[in-house]
């Protein structure tokens, strides 16, 4: 054999053909197509259903409509996912084995595109634009809606109303006190009146609720008050039939039941809230109860699962129609039936609709001896509700209802659980100790899951919410709501008295439960407002916890524990300033806020006080002995990590002395005023006078970062924001 030569020999340099043919590994790592084949793996191995990350893909496209500014951010980002699409397809060349990979790229990248476009769509169809300043008008009036609220002494009416500036039609809301109200002043009837109207009100803080949002959405120009009488110029040709049979039968259950339980009852049947009592109201929230109150996944659960079980046992008793039908199939088609009505009847709300149509996505995997509950079904009520209301993702009703819905399919499809609950020898004691523990459990896991959405929207949390439901969710599902079911079909015969009585037992042992956790010492606390950014992190950790399988499933820790940490690391706002510059809140004062007036608004108070994370003593500026008051101005020297801040605070429009303001300005900090300032008065930071106001809106100081948070700057040029911002 012979020896090659040293010519002959490669060598390190040489750029032989070794050299072409061979790919180092780090250059091979760096391939566009090794992120695909490392993205394919992970898929793979964490055993993760990719359907309901679409329904993710969609909401997530819906929320970027409404965190990004303007039309050419929205063009902007749809372009980006086209060109994420075709990167996506870029990638594959060709490969069979990345088919699945590349089908999941792009229809997430479809769906993202659909969000926003279904969201832009949605405000372009029924956005209204907002009247432009309040005013007293004369309104001939056609009546599209009727909201009974005699807990509140009025009635809400929608109205149908003819411009005279613009000559176009437009919906307004106006509160009819009960004294002025009619029977007659029902949906299709015309008349007239005279309303004080007022544009729909942004958010007095940054964080506080948004109404103009929702209106924008409702297709409400203006809210407002009657003025005088109202006249009938023509009643209701066609009664909408929806609307009086959830009247009617509201009054039905209070005539059979009085006082709060009457009231309650009214709402599970018909879900009107409108006769509940303020305390009631409050109790219930406080509790963790109030979820109860919000036709949702148990009223709607225990109707067609009634309905089902009743229609099984009924149908089985005719052999003729068993031995040619399955009775599942026929069952279903009833509960599903009367699941339908029950939406409807009760108004079709969100998570109304949201809770029906999982019941019925169950029904339909029941009758084919499938899955009942799975995160498939979470996920197609979840983007039918979002196809026809868009707007409900940044509500807090969305939110919660599927943040807890998600929370419970997956405890229940963990494999432990299932474990935990598989049919065994055993005593009735310890199997219903069994279902005992893991009811708890999911009560916890809920409020877990609801703590970042209302700590969001509500700036409160409650804790002791997870043991009243234990009692509270299987006291109205398995008592409450049947025996109200029972009740008004034996009205039907005369025969219902009886168990009217359950019912109203039933529902006073809920109030009782109600108020004795209420009134817990810590049962509720105020905590500063949780930022979206940090919200959006926590939820986008908990999504990932639930959906994925596995190994995969603990990454998901990783940004709810950040969120957290930047949750606890939130400061509190050092000074509150409203919408109007009328209230002005005064946070740090040994748990105390101060105000600037004693405000018969309770509006403005509490949400002074949500917004500081307060629930100590308001005490008006003029009696905190650091302050100084005359009655036109307040000052008060606010000491902030070692250096004080001198704020300068109006009380009233009256006229001072120009010379006099402009050397109060200079040597204060802070000026707030809601009438217009001269250009003479120049604080040293922030001047936030009725023009600052009407541009920017409410506003959060926040001294030792020295940065204002205003509503302004998370409003960009939707449709709702009436901003003058430059």
């Amino acid at each position: 054999m012979a020896t090659p030569t040293a010519s002959e020999v490669p060598h390190p340099g040489a750029g032989g053909p070794s050299d072409a043919a061979v790919q180092r590994p780090w250059r091979k790592r760096l391939r566009l197509s090794s992120l695909g084949d490392a993205a394919e793996n992970f898929f793979n191995n964490a055993g993760s259903d990719r359907g309901p990350w679409l329904t993710v893909a969609f909401a997530i496209g819906i929320g970027t409509w409404f965190l990004l500014d303007s039309v050419w951010q929205w063009v902007g980002f749809i372009a980006c996912c086209v060109f994420a699409a075709l990167a996506a397809a870029a990638m594959w060349r060709g490969r069979g084995d990345r088919v699945r990979l590349l089908v999941t790229a792009v229809s997430v990248c479809i769906m993202l595109v659909a969000g926003v476009t279904t969201i832009w769509a949605r405000s372009e169809m029924v956005g209204a634009k907002a009247i432009d300043y309040p005013q007293m008008m004369r309104l001939d009036a056609r009546i599209l809606e009727r909201d009974e609220r005699p807990a509140e002494d009025r009635t809400r009416l929608v109205l149908a109303v003819r411009d005279a500036a613009s000559a176009q039609a437009m919906k307004v809301r106006i509160n009819v006190p009960l004294a002025s109200d009619d029977l007659a002043f029902t949906e299709g009837a015309r008349i007239r009146l005279r309303a004080r109207l007022m544009p729909p009100a942004s958010p007095i803080l940054p964080g506080t609720y948004d109404f103009a949002r929702a209106a924008w959405f409702e297709g409400l120009a203006a809210t407002g008050s009657l003025v005088g009488d109202i006249e009938l110029v023509e009643p209701a040709v066609e009664v909408d039939a929806l609307a009086g049979a959830q009247r009617r039968l509201s009054a039905h259950v209070r005539k059979r039941l009085d006082g709060s339980p009457g009231t309650i009852a009214a709402a599970f049947a018909s879900g009107d809230r409108g006769s509940i009592a303020e305390g009631d109201d409050i109790a219930m929230r406080d509790s963790g109860l109030y979820h109860l109150l919000s036709i949702s996944g148990v009223h709607v659960s225990a109707v067609i699962a009634a309905a089902y079980f009743l229609a099984m046992k009924l149908l089985a008793l005719w052999p003729w129609l068993v031995l040619r039908v399955r009775l599942p199939l026929a069952a279903a088609a009833i509960g599903a039936a009367a699941g339908i009505g029950y939406t409807l009847l009760t108004g079709a709300e969100v998570p109304t609709v949201r809770s029906c149509v999982a019941a019925l996505l169950v029904l339909l995997a029941i009758s084919l001896g499938r899955e009942p509950l799975s995160m498939r079904m979470v996920a197609v009520a979840g983007f039918v509700v979002l196809l026809m209301w868009p707007e409900a993702l940044v509500g807090p009703s969305f939110q919660m209802s599927f943040s807890a819905v998600i929370a419970i399919v997956a405890l229940s499809g963990a494999g432990w659980v299932k474990r935990f609950l598989a049919a065994r020898e055993e005593s009735w004691f310890a199997r219903t100790g069994r279902r005992v523990l893991i009811l708890f459990l999911t009560g916890l896991l809920i409020e877990f899951a609801l703590m970042p959405v209302v700590l969001f929207h509500f700036h409160r949390a409650g804790f002791y919410g997870a043991f009243a439901n234990i009692v509270g969710i299987p006291l109205v599902t398995f008592v409450t709501m049947p025996a109200l079911a029972l009740a008004l079909l034996l009205d039907l015969v005369g025969m219902g008295r009886p168990i009217w009585w359950v019912v109203g037992y039933s529902l006073e042992l809920l109030l009782v439960l109600a108020r004795a956790v209420a009134e817990q010492p810590g049962a509720v606390k105020l905590l500063p407002q949780m930022r979206l950014g940090t919200l959006l992190t926590i939820l986008a950790g908990l999504a990932w916890l639930a959906l994925w399988r596995g190994g995969a499933r603990a990454w998901g820790l990783v940004p709810v524990i950040l969120g957290t940490s930047m949750f606890l690391a939130t400061p509190k706002a050092d000074l509150l300033i409203s919408r109007d510059g009328r209230h002005v809140g005064i946070v740090g004062q040994d748990e105390r806020l101060l105000v600037l007036r004693d405000s018969r608004s309770s509006y403005a108070r509490d949400n002074l006080l949500e917004m500081a994370g307060s629930t100590g003593e308001v005490i008006p500026l003029d009696r905190w002995p650091q302050a100084r008051c005359t009655p036109e101005f307040c000052t008060i020297t606010l000491r902030r990590e070692g250096r004080d801040w001198h704020v300068l605070m109006a009380r009233s429009r009256g006229m001072v002395e120009e010379r006099a303001l402009a050397a109060a300005c200079d040597r204060a900090d802070i000026v707030v005023a809601e009438r217009f300032l001269p250009r003479s008065c120049r604080p040293l930071w922030l001047k936030a006078d009725r023009r600052f106001l009407e541009r920017e809106g409410g506003a959060l100081v926040y001294l030792d970062e020295g940065q204002v948070r205003t509503v302004a700057q998370a409003q960009g040029t939707h449709g709702w924001w009436r901003g003058t911002r430059e």
